[in-house]
């Protein structure tokens, strides 16, 4: 059973067919699908799953935290299975790709006193940009 799935089945979360195929289509490392990607690949599994319950399943799992959104600019969100596992992103400027980083560095500490503006830090999120193996 996926991490996703195992965390959802531990929240006591109704699992229908249709969002155990989301949860399942979302599960692996560095997966960082769209929702039309996410509807995609559930379809081929489920064929009678609409894009609104998609787009749905994907709002109550990030409401929930269970999934993560990842904003790329001028691209559409994507969404992460990773939300319990501290990492940050590395994103293609010219395809979109996103994988997972584990920076040895924290970001929390990087930032000096004279520019928290008085801020408690509790988090911070890096994102890494350059270009991917196949687009450089």
């Amino acid at each position: 059973m996926s991490d996703l799935l195992h965390r959802l089945r531990g929240r006591g979360w109704r699992m229908t067919s249709q969002r155990r195929v989301v949860a399942e289509v979302l599960d692996g490392d560095h997966v960082h699908l769209t929702a039309d990607e996410v509807h995609a690949r559930a379809a081929e599994r489920l064929p009678e799953i609409s894009r609104a319950t998609v787009y749905n399943t994907l709002g109550e799992l990030a409401a929930l935290g269970e999934i993560a959104e990842v904003s790329t600019i001028g691209r559409a969100k994507r969404y992460d299975p990773n939300a319990h596992h501290p990492h940050q992103h590395l994103v293609c400027s010219r395809c979109g790709t996103v994988r997972d980083v584990h920076p040895t560095g924290d970001p929390l500490a990087d930032l000096p006193p004279a520019e928290q503006f008085g801020f408690t830090l509790t988090e911070a999120e890096v994102t890494y940009r350059g270009l991917c193996p196949d687009c450089a």
